[in-house]
């Protein structure tokens, strides 16, 4: 935990970016000293783990779930979960929406976008995203709010590379605004960016970074 890092982040990034800490696989007592300084929103990507996370931390926690989110663990964040980063099908979408409609709640969502030249990062293709969007099916959803995108960029030092996928991401989100949710006022958020490449995206257009290891350490 450093946290000089983390006062240092956050003293960097513009008042349009927030911080997600990205606390998976860390102990409770690092969120809770996180928290008591004043970091409200917080990153994790196994269903399981972050409801016992949920039920131990304070409630005012904003929780986001950032991983790859299989259909069979919804049921364990929906009660709760802030944000869903990592919607990449329609039948993901539907399954939140159900459990959203059996708790009460609508839950906002990201469209994650594969745009790394790396095969193992999961996401929509433009032409797989607009195929669901023209799909009567998705505008049946009352429970799940797409308040914008996500995306990975390739690991690599190739700083053009990053920035060029940055952008393909950004091209996304602001086609989508202006073809799909020109009136919705909570279509806004573009999250990417993290630890070793945030800065890049927030040039970029970034307004959520997801920043794990620079504050907690490594893995």
């Amino acid at each position: 935990m450093n946290i000089e890092n983390y006062n240092a982040i956050l003293t960097s990034l513009p008042t349009s970016v927030l911080l997600v800490a990205v606390s998976k696989t860390k102990p409770n007592e690092d969120i809770q000293t996180l928290y008591n300084e004043g970091q409200r929103i917080f990153g994790e990507n196994k269903a399981q783990e972050l409801r016992t996370k949920y039920e131990m931390l304070p409630k005012d926690i904003e929780w986001h779930f950032i991983g790859h989110l299989q259909s069979n663990k919804i049921k364990y964040i929906a009660p709760f979960i802030a944000m869903i980063h990592s919607v990449d099908s329609l039948k993901l979408l539907q399954e939140i929406n159900k459990l959203a409609l059996k708790y009460d709640r609508v839950i906002p969502c990201l469209l994650q976008f594969h745009i790394a030249k790396e095969e193992s990062k999961f996401g929509f293709d433009w032409v797989e995203c607009e195929a669901m969007l023209q799909d009567p099916d998705f505008w049946a959803l009352k429970n799940v709010e797409i308040a914008g995108v996500m995306g990975m960029a390739t690991l690599t030092d190739d700083e053009n590379q990053i920035r060029s996928e940055f952008q393909l991401l950004k091209n996304h989100f602001d086609r989508l605004k202006a073809g799909y949710f020109p009136d919705n006022a909570n279509f806004k958020e573009i999250s990417m960016g993290m630890t070793d490449d945030y800065q890049i995206a927030i040039e970029e257009g970034s307004t959520l970074v997801r920043i794990g290891s620079a504050i907690f350490g490594e893995r």
